[in-house]
């Protein structure tokens, strides 16, 4: 499904909320974001919902994080299947190293390990994975609140657009 901004604008709440949803699982997030409407284009829709993003704390967090698989394992969900497609085929070394890096950084944060991974080959988000795991936690939570707002960015660019059949 694909739509204009002003046709986001227009629709009822509900369906607003609903369709948000599918971009982050945080309802907090997803009500502020159409609440905020009308935006009247799609450069203030998506300001607008990167910054609700990286300013999810607690609860309302952790229910967006809840929301993503960890890299490298197979998932049900077509959209988080689209974005991590670099890791499907990786060879199985990396896929070990993803999978016991994904339990250290959970075991060391408390969350799952939160990453862009759209455009990025399953080395690439190997390496940030053993990076991020050298962070303290406060630079690891700018991190991760970050990947969030670029990855519901980037949701949110596949939904909307300016102009019908552009991606404006």
């Amino acid at each position: 499904m694909q739509l204009t901004t002003a046709r986001f604008d227009a629709m009822p709440e509900g369906e607003a909320v609903a369709l948000l949803l599918e971009c982050c699982s945080s309802r907090t997030w997803a009500h502020s974001v159409a609440a905020a409407r009308p935006f009247g284009s799609r450069t203030v829709l998506l300001a607008t919902a990167a910054a609700a993003a990286e300013n999810l704390d607690g609860d309302d967090l952790d229910e967006a994080l809840a929301g993503h698989p960890r890299i490298g394992e197979r998932t049900e969900d077509a959209t988080s299947r689209r974005e991590q497609s670099a890791v499907t085929g990786a060879d199985t070394d990396i896929l070990n190293r993803l999978a016991a890096g994904n339990r250290a950084y959970e075991e060391r944060f408390g969350h799952v390990y939160l990453v862009r991974a759209a455009g990025r080959t399953a080395p690439e988000l190997l390496e940030i994975l053993e990076r991020r795991l050298g962070n303290d936690p406060d630079t690891e939570k700018t991190e991760m609140r970050t990947a969030l707002a670029e990855i519901t960015r980037l949701r949110l660019e596949r939904l909307v657009t300016d102009t019908a059949g552009s991606r404006a």
